[in-house]
């Protein structure tokens, strides 16, 4: 069943949903058209790390490259110089034979089979050509430089061009009796050199594409790898942009109290002798700011410890029901005296919290209620079990939150145009840390009839039943 609480007096000051917006409370920003030093930074890493994947992919297909490429090359060249060594080896054994040498092709060459693409011949110790004597009409053949070699190194195997033609030229020196002959085998290696260009092509066409594709996984995997680091930035900057807002704000809220209590005692000064009674409302003054500034003063200090994380919470299994029934009592003083009652419906919902800083919770949300509320208006606190939630609902008949303001509420020293004095603008942004800290959500809405209406919702305890 509802119950009305009766009216009383006075409350600490508490959150304000919608008091006057202040100068101090605009966020400080960096002086436009100066570049952002992280995102440089951040920028430049990137770059560098997109180079250094680049950098070392094309540093391993340089070596794969060359080295896959000099493989194949000798083992086609240790082929190729195997064919033309062995049929040179053939002809010696020919030559070695006794009696004199026929002026004809070398006997036995087939055409096709591994022999296939060389020439043999024979030069007589004159340098004229014994065995393939046709073959002089060819420029280049025989090979003048592997003949001198052979004579005098015993073998010789180099490469070179007959007409533009590739070759290898095998040259290996024959001792008769009637002088020194070498046998001379010219071996085609256009087929091999074709080969050795494509696999070069495919190495630096895949190598070039392979670089791109590093380049392009280093950026994008260099922009994952920095997202830690860019939030920590972030993190760092918003804690330095709230700190100096902080500091801008907090100033500002200190300074009016004090000017109250200076211009007071500046007033007591001048009239030393008269009686308190003769004064004026000096006294009053100076108490009031005391009380505003003490109550900041103690926000401040609780969102310090919050902020510093040295704040712990008491976990306790309690009826948050019974807890908003003994919350609301102590502000009955401050409603009455506003002309504004208030209704607690409450039922037992059980959760795990601190039964202090629930306790401060209730006060917040129904005191900025009453600061909001018309006299003879009404604010109701709801506590129910939803899906699993505890719902302390706290409601208002004041005129609302305005559209644009709602985003704000929560923010710390912030306050609307359209609210009364008195607040400090920080007892909704420590509304907000005890709901976060207990694991839960707060929201503000309107609602159809009009006024304002907060929500925290809270896990309920383990085990509890949902009898929402």
């Amino acid at each position: 069943m509802a119950t009305e609480v009766p009216p009383g007096i006075a409350a600490p000051a508490t959150g304000d949903v919608r008091s006057a917006e202040t100068p101090a409370s605009m966020p400080v920003t960096e002086p436009a058209g100066r570049p952002d030093p992280d995102a440089v930074l951040l920028r430049r890493t990137r770059l560098r790390l997109m180079a250094l994947s680049g950098g070392l992919t094309l540093l391993i297909l340089v070596l794969l490259g060359g080295v896959t490429y000099s493989a194949v090359a000798r083992s086609l060249a240790s082929r190729g110089t195997a064919i033309v060594e062995q049929q040179a080896q053939e002809l010696a054994s020919f030559l070695q034979r006794p009696g004199a040498l026929p002026d004809r092709p070398f006997p036995g060459l087939t055409f096709g089979g591994r022999t296939s693409g060389t020439i043999p011949l024979v030069v007589r110790p004159d340098g004229t050509t014994a065995v393939g004597a046709e073959l002089d009409r060819i420029e280049g053949i025989p090979n003048d430089a592997g003949v001198d070699a052979a004579r005098q190194q015993g073998a010789d195997v180099r490469t070179g061009a007959i007409q533009d033609v590739p070759v290898r030229i095998y040259s290996l020196a024959v001792d008769r009796r009637d002088g020194q002959y070498v046998v001379q085998v010219i071996g085609e290696r256009a087929a091999e050199q074709q080969l050795l260009d494509a696999l070069a092509a495919v190495l630096l066409i895949g190598g070039f594409l392979a670089v791109l594709a590093a380049i392009a996984a280093g950026y994008v995997y260099a922009g994952r790898a920095l997202v830690p680091i860019r939030e920590s930035m972030r993190r760092r900057d918003d804690a330095l942009r709230r700190q100096r807002e902080f500091t801008a704000n907090a100033s500002h809220e200190l300074r009016t109290p004090l000017t109250i209590i200076r211009t007071s005692v500046t007033d007591l000064r001048r009239n030393p002798t008269e009686p308190v009674a003769d004064v004026g409302t000096a006294l009053d003054d100076i108490d009031a700011g005391v009380v505003h500034l003490t109550a900041l003063v103690e926000d401040l200090l609780l969102l310090a410890r919050t902020d510093s994380g040295a704040l712990e919470l008491e976990r306790v299994s309690l009826d948050l029901g019974d807890l908003a029934v003994e919350a609301v009592g102590t502000l009955t003083p401050v409603a009455s005296s506003r002309g504004v009652s208030v209704v607690v419906d409450p039922r037992p919902v059980v959760i795990d919290g601190d039964p202090l800083r629930l306790r401060q919770l209730v006060t917040i949300l129904v005191d900025n209620a009453i600061g909001h509320s018309p006299g003879g208006g009404a604010v109701t606190v709801r506590v129910r079990a939803d899906d699993g939630r505890a719902v302390l609902t706290v409601e208002d008949q004041g005129p609302g939150i305005r559209g644009e303001d709602l985003p704000h509420v929560f923010e710390r020293f912030w306050r609307a145009d359209d609210a009364p004095a008195g607040g400090t603008g920080l007892g909704l942004s420590i509304a907000a840390w005890i709901v976060e800290r207990h694991g839960g959500t707060i929201s503000a809405a309107n609602q159809a009839a009009g006024g304002a209406c907060l929500n925290a919702r809270l896990p309920l305890a383990h085990g509890a039943v949902d009898a929402g």
